[in-house]
């Protein structure tokens, strides 16, 4: 992987200055379509931060494969699977929920997972049948990683974090949840000291399933407050 990774990165060297514009950078945050051509030179960003990395690389820096094992730590390791066991718990045990609710930073702490090292505090959400929260970052893009891993891609976007607090509805609406108009919508701004956390409803048809098998449930974007958690399928109940 790190051979292809300098390869690439050289290439882009040469390729910054002649890639897109910034209206087709926000374009590519915004949407993917299926008929996107993937030989297209990434945007002037991307080129940018890749430039810079390699030349960190090249200079002895940093080393490409510790830079490989954060990106996967953070991908496949810490990702959603810790904010989802929060999540679970919050859903079996009233006293943790209540607890989270009053101190997300202390409640989210019991299990290991902090933001000391973001230097940041959590303040939790939580969903209710007339109230839906979302969350975003209009300054930049401040995100509970030590929760929910790397940030979309879309949620680091301009227009997403314009538009969530204009027209969260709308938001909401594209990206696959339909509120009624007797809901509430609650949009929270994080910033560099504090971080929100969403804690979604429980879907109907759990309430045998262990914790576990809860925790399999939750979504990163359910913790964002994107969308919903869909009820289990008869199989997973079995």
């Amino acid at each position: 992987m790190s051979t292809s990774r300098r390869d690439f990165l050289s290439a882009a060297v040469t390729l910054a200055g002649a890639s897109a514009t910034p209206a087709d950078a926000q374009e590519a945050n915004v949407a993917h379509p299926a008929d996107h051509d993937h030989s297209d030179v990434p945007s002037d960003i991307a080129l940018r931060v890749k430039s810079l990395e390699s030349l960190l690389v090249e200079k002895g820096v940093v080393d490409p494969a510790a830079l490989d094992a954060l990106v996967d730590a953070f991908e496949n390791k810490v990702g959603p699977r810790n904010g989802a066991k929060v999540v679970a718990r919050a859903w079996v045990d009233p006293a943790y929920k209540q607890r989270l609710l009053e101190n997300g930073t202390t409640a989210i702490g019991e299990f290991g997972f902090s933001g000391q090292w973001q230097g940041t505090d959590y303040v939790v959400v939580e969903n209710a049948p007339k109230v839906h929260n979302l969350i975003v970052c209009t300054l930049c893009s401040c995100y509970p990683w030590p929760l929910l891993g790397l940030p979309p891609v879309w949620y680091k976007s301009t227009a997403y974090r314009s538009r969530a607090v204009i027209d969260p509805r709308g938001v909401l609406r594209e990206l696959g949840t339909v509120l009624g108009d007797d809901v509430e919508v609650r949009v929270w701004d994080s910033s560099a000291d504090q971080r929100y956390f969403v804690l979604p409803e429980r879907p109907g048809g759990t309430g045998s399933m262990s914790e576990d098998a809860l925790a399999a449930l939750v979504t990163r974007d359910s913790m964002i407050g994107a969308r919903k958690i869909a009820p289990p399928k008869l199989e997973a109940l079995a």
